[in-house]
This record gives structure tokens, sequence and C-alpha cells, in this order.
């Protein structure tokens, strides 16, 4: 076989192993930036109904529109108090009303028998044991307010929702960690090939004394470009899937107020292709250099 196209058949296997390389790290970033994604959208969609979750506040019947007004303004001064609204005795009438599609109060001989009302809306953090400290502060204050008669809230359905997220982030978070861990083992793999493609230049380097550093500078450099390539290609691909994905099912993700978190996301993204490429490569080189040296090198 002349030179040529052993050059040739050389040069097609360097490509050959570059592109499974940059392949590998793609579809392994790809489906982590998808779970990012999922973890991402159910925390935003999970502090949203909290956050939509009201306090209602029954103030007592002798509360004139002033005292509830004050003590509107003194609850808004919480830290952890979003908003506060204020609910009169006969606009609670007039929704409970609507309702029921029928004037209850002509059965009542006009005797209003709701209170005005204060629906509280708290704001959520993202650790669920603050939220719950934080509710139970609330309550505690509250009791202490002469105007307010009771509280009412969805308290199982705070707590399903904090449940429901805690659980779902911890396991998006130790399936996101296994392929990390399944994903450094296979870029590996595909790096020792792409290494073995190139023994005979590692052993004649290795030959004339060349240093481990001088050695592995050049297949770090790439591994840097193949995670790259490979984040790259990946947001792409994930970018084309959510578009597909949110044109399909009328989704509104990509809203603005998503934007910060997508931004992190790819950035992530980037971070984690080029580390675990960095790393894959590092050990695969520095393995393959000491089987070389222990006269394993066939």
């Amino acid at each position: 076989m002349s030179e040529k196209k052993l050059k040739r058949r050389s040069k097609i296997k360097l490509w050959a192993g570059n592109t499974s390389t940059v392949f590998s790290i793609m579809l392994v970033l790809f489906v982590f930036g998808l779970l990012m994604f999922v973890e991402y959208h159910s925390y935003m969609a999970t502090h949203a109904m909290q956050e939509h979750i009201a306090y209602q506040l029954d103030l007592t019947t002798d509360a004139t529109e002033e005292d509830a007004l004050a003590l509107r303004d003194e609850l808004l001064q919480l830290d952890y108090v979003k908003e506060v609204d204020y609910i009169s005795a006969d606009e609670a009438a007039r929704l409970f009303a609507q309702e029921l599609d029928e004037d209850f109060l002509t059965l009542l001989d006009s005797v209003n028998p709701l209170y005005p009302t204060l629906m509280v809306t708290l704001k959520v953090n993202p650790n669920p044991q603050y939220n719950d400290k934080m509710r139970q502060t609330f309550k505690e204050e509250v009791d202490d307010y002469a105007l307010v008669e009771s509280i009412t809230y969805h308290e199982a359905m705070i707590n399903d929702l904090s449940q429901i997220f805690y659980k779902l982030s911890w396991l998006l978070v130790i399936f996101m960690i296994l392929l990390l861990l399944v994903s450094v083992a296979l870029i590996s793999t595909t790096i020792k090939l792409s290494i073995y493609s190139n023994r005979y230049t590692i052993k004649t380097m290795n030959m004339v004394g060349a240093k481990m550093g001088f050695i592995t500078r050049p297949f770090l450099r790439r591994s840097v470009l193949y995670g790259f390539l490979g984040a790259l290609l990946a947001t792409v691909f994930m970018y084309a899937s959510i578009y597909m994905f949110n044109k399909q099912f009328h989704l509104a993700v990509f809203h603005p107020r998503y934007w910060i978190g997508y931004a992190v996301i790819i950035g992530v993204i980037f971070v984690v292709g080029i580390v675990i490429s960095y790393l894959a490569t590092y050990f695969s080189v520095h393995s393959h250099l000491r089987s070389t040296n222990n006269n394993e090198f066939n």
C-alpha cells in the first residue's frame, strides 16, 4: 500500500475518532441539558403555584375600611409578605353571588354574613424548611392582631407542592450525577480510541525522552475543543428540540423571564462539557503513558 493511501486512511481514522468523541460529548450534554431544563421549569412552576396560594384573613365585623387598610400596610412591611389585597364585606358578597349565580342576600333579609377579608400571598424560598418556618411565623404574628377573626389557607396543598418539588428535584439531581459518571466513562473510552490511533507518535515521543506534560499538552488542548464543540452542538439541538416541543404544545417557555435561567443552563453545559472532556483525556493519556512505560504497549 502506497504512502499516500496510508496517510489518507490515517486521516480518515483520525477524523472518525474526533467525530465520535464530539458526538459522545454532545449526546451526554444534550440529555444533561434537557434534565436541567426540566428541573428549572419544575422549580418555576412550583414556585409560581406556591406564590399564588393566598392566606385568607377574615376580619371582625366591626373592622372599618381604614382599620383594614392600616393592617394591610402593616403586613406589607413584613419581609416575607409578597402582596396583600383588601376585600370588603360588600365586595365579598358580590363575588360570592357571582359564583352562585344568585343573590343570596335576598334569602337572608339583606343581612350580609360575610366578613371583610385580607388576601395575603407570601414569598417562596427554594428551601422547603425555610418556607415551613416562615408560614409558622406568619400564623403566629397574625394571631396577635385583634382585628383578625380567623385565618384560612390550603395547608395540605402547600405541603403537597413542597414535597413534590423536593422529591422531583432530588430525583433529577441523582439522575444527573449518574449521567455525568457514565458520561466520563463513555467519553474516556472514546478518547482512548483516539489516543490509540496516535500510539506510534506517543511512543516515539516517549522514547526520545519527552516529558509527560509535553506529550499530554496537545491532547488536553484538543479535549477543550472537543468539549466546546460538543456543548455547542448540544445547545443547538436542545434549543431545536425545545422549540419544536413548544410549537407543538403552545407553551410559553421562551418568555423573557426565563432568559436568565436559560443563560445559566447554557453556561453550565459548556463548563461541564469542557471539564469532563478534559478530565477524561487527562486520565486516559496518563493511563496510556504508564502502560507504555511498563512495557505494556503493543
